[in-house]
């Protein structure tokens, strides 16, 4: 475990080495483990000095260089830019009950009102002496609940295979001051399969706008006070492995 460590240390220094360049994709190794991840946003023309409407995307993919199942991924941070904002003003609320024992198809005719995002998710599923089966499911993202003053999100997705299972993962978009990070985010990943599933690859598009009495509103918002917009992932694995990684994604002022 002290060797484990000693290399995802080495391996955040050097993230942070290249800090100065513009970080659009990561590739991050911790022995044999390796993440693929990559995150953005549009428009990237932004006011300087007040927040406007953006949409965000992301994903990332698990593997090993050897071609064995990578380590399960037990809970996903992800820290955020503090030049921006999330507003859920007149946004329809879900919650749990809504959405349990849901499929997708369901979830998303339940609470139409309250989809921010969309994405898809797929894991592998390995038996004890069985072949490994794959499993995907859209993700659908629905506004929740505020917890202490913070937005909350519900994850949701629907996977068949290898019994047909509802999984809500609630997410606190919570306020923090951590210099150029604002918000953060934490999803911890259920067991998928009793255990016997592993998260391969994930992706979503984050960025919904409507209007409430009479006013527009965007979900997601930023501005352009630095050239540019900032998150940082970390990664936290069953087997003890701990990576993290920084996405710099340039902007410009809009005149």
């Amino acid at each position: 475990m002290r060797k484990k460590t000693m290399i995802v240390a080495a391996m955040t220094v050097v993230l942070f080495s290249v800090g100065a360049a513009t970080v659009y994709a990561l590739t991050l190794h911790a022995g044999d483990l390796v993440i693929e991840a990559e995150g953005g946003f549009s428009p990237k023309a932004l006011p300087r000095h007040t927040n406007a409407p953006i949409t965000l995307h992301g994903g990332g993919k698990l593997s090993t260089a050897s071609g064995a199942l990578p380590p399960v991924l037990k809970e996903l941070t992800i820290l955020f830019d503090r030049h921006g904002s999330v507003v859920t003003t007149g946004l329809e609320v879900c919650t749990k009950g809504k959405l349990a024992a849901t499929d997708t198809k369901t979830a998303r005719s339940t609470c139409p009102g309250a989809i921010v995002g969309e994405g898809l998710g797929s894991a592998v599923v390995k038996f004890p002496e069985q072949g490994a089966i794959k499993a995907s499911s859209p993700i659908t993202l629905f506004n929740g609940p505020p917890k202490h003053g913070d937005p909350t999100v519900l994850a949701h997705a629907y996977l068949r295979v290898p019994a047909p299972t509802t999984y809500i993962v609630p997410v606190v978009i919570e306020t923090i001051h951590e210099g150029i990070y604002g918000y953060r985010t934490k999803a911890t990943i259920p067991p998928i399969a009793g255990g016997a599933g592993v998260p391969i690859s994930g992706s979503l598009k984050i960025g919904k706008k409507w209007t409430y009495k009479g006013k527009k509103y965007s979900y997601v918002n930023a501005r352009c006070e630095t050239g540019r917009l900032q998150a940082r992932g970390e990664f936290a694995f069953a087997d003890g492995t701990r990576l993290s990684g920084t996405f710099l994604r340039p902007c410009t002022v809009r005149r």
